[in-house]
Formats: C-alpha cells, structure tokens, sequence
C-alpha cells in the first residue's frame, strides 16, 4: 500500500515499534503512535489519517474500545480501524464489535494477517455507499481523495493535487504534478465526484482544477496549467472564465 496514513494507538513500545517496522517497510506512512487515550484523540484530529491500529487495552484499561466508540460519533470523521488485543475476554470482544472495527485481531500479531487487514478494511471502507468505484474497481473515489490500484496496492492521490484529467475512449488519465494514473471511468462519471467550484471542464476531453490554471489564453483556446502542462479550451466551455474576477 502506498502513502496510506496509518495511527497507531498502542502503549507498548516494543509493540508499536514492531509495527512501524512491518507497515514501513510495505510502504506505509505512520501518521503517529499514540500512547494513551488522549494522545490518540489528539493525533487523530491534528492528523490526516486514513486508517486507525488501535490496542484494546491501554494501560490496563480499554481505552482502546472508548477512542473506537468517540471517533465513531461524529459522521464526518469516521475512519476504518482494527483492534490488536491479547485479550481472550467474550465481554472485551462483544463491546468492540459494536464499535464496527473492520477487524480483530489476537497478539502476537501476524505480519501477513495485519497487511491483509488494512488493506482490506481500506478497500471496503472507501468502497461504501459515500464512495465511488470506477467500473472494474481500480479506484476509489472518498470526498478528499481518490484510491487508485497500482499493482496490488491502493496509492492515495490528493483530489487538491490533481492538475488536470484528460479522457481517452472510456479512460481516463488522473494528471497531478508528480505522477499520471489511468482509470476505467467516464469523463462525465468522474466530473460527478468533483467540486463543481474547483474543477471545470473546458474540452470535451478535459477537466481542469482552477487553483491550478497559470494563464488562460482565450484567442488561441489554450490554458497553461501549473507544470507547464497545456490545455485546450473549446468555444462551447470559454463561459467558465465567468468564474473567475477578471481585471482590466
């Protein structure tokens, strides 16, 4: 998995230390190791994280169950998590199930059975019903960030950082400033998904983000975009330039 941003909410150092070395070294960004409760409440709204590793038992306590059922609360920040616990309890695992983890998982852990996990639990959490799955499933589209397959790994693309978005037959090429993606959608599809103030369609091959436009040049219907990419813009869409506070 790729630039996935993952919390860590466990008290034993050893533990998390053996996590970070499992999750790093398969590509995996640790976005933070909380400690205790608290810390990991903090992390979790000062940081942008795609998926939670919570300990059910910190210091003693199942604290790690309480963080599952606070995060769950507020809709919007819901993210997927799965519990780590040595724990054999039947009460411990009935109230973490209410909490919905996408799973369960006993210490010591397996390294392959905590990879499959996560990826899992990011597949289907952004493969619900406020998502988006292109036509053969090779990304998925949330409200900040599109998943898209690379091999066998999600790699996590910023909507923001998306420069343009050109269509080729039933393709479509997802142009930011590092990389390109192809995937199975349609153009009108995708500019569905996008922020109708942010992303314009100015071809009818083309999408552009407008915080990315450098120079719009209306006679020779061009638009320079930031790169140094370039664009065409048809007569049927110059309207768009409508949008913007023109100077003269």
């Amino acid at each position: 998995m790729d630039n996935i941003n993952v919390l860590i909410v466990e008290d034993t150092p050893e533990e998390s230390d053996a996590l970070v070395k499992v999750l790093t070294e398969n590509n995996y960004n640790i976005a933070g190791i909380a400690r205790t409760y608290q810390d990991a409440l903090t992390l979790f709204y000062e940081k942008e994280i795609d998926i939670v590793v919570i300990d059910v038992f910190l210091d003693g306590k199942p604290d790690g169950i309480t963080f599952a059922e606070t995060i769950n609360i507020v809709p919007n920040s819901v993210k997927p998590f799965v519990f780590l616990t040595s724990s054999k309890d039947r009460q411990i695992f009935e109230r973490a199930k209410l909490t919905k983890p996408f799973s369960f998982l006993l210490k010591p852990f397996n390294e392959l059975e905590i990879l499959y996990a996560l990826e899992m639990a990011v597949e289907k959490f952004y493969g619900q019903t406020n998502a988006f799955h292109s036509e053969d499933q090779n990304a998925v589209v949330s409200k900040d960030s599109l998943f898209i397959k690379k091999n066998k790994s999600l790699k996590k693309v910023q909507i923001k950082d998306i420069v343009y978005i050109e269509v080729e037959d039933r393709y479509c090429n997802i142009i930011t400033e590092a990389e390109k993606f192809v995937i199975l959608i349609s153009l009108t599809k995708i500019i569905q998904l996008l922020d109708p103030a942010k992303f314009f369609q100015t071809h009818r091959n083309y999408i552009v983000n407008a915080t990315k436009i450098q120079e719009i040049i209306v006679n020779d219907n061009l638009i320079v975009l930031k790169g140094n990419h370039k664009v065409t813009l048809s007569d049927k869409y110059k309207d768009f330039v409508k949008h913007f506070r023109v100077l003269k």
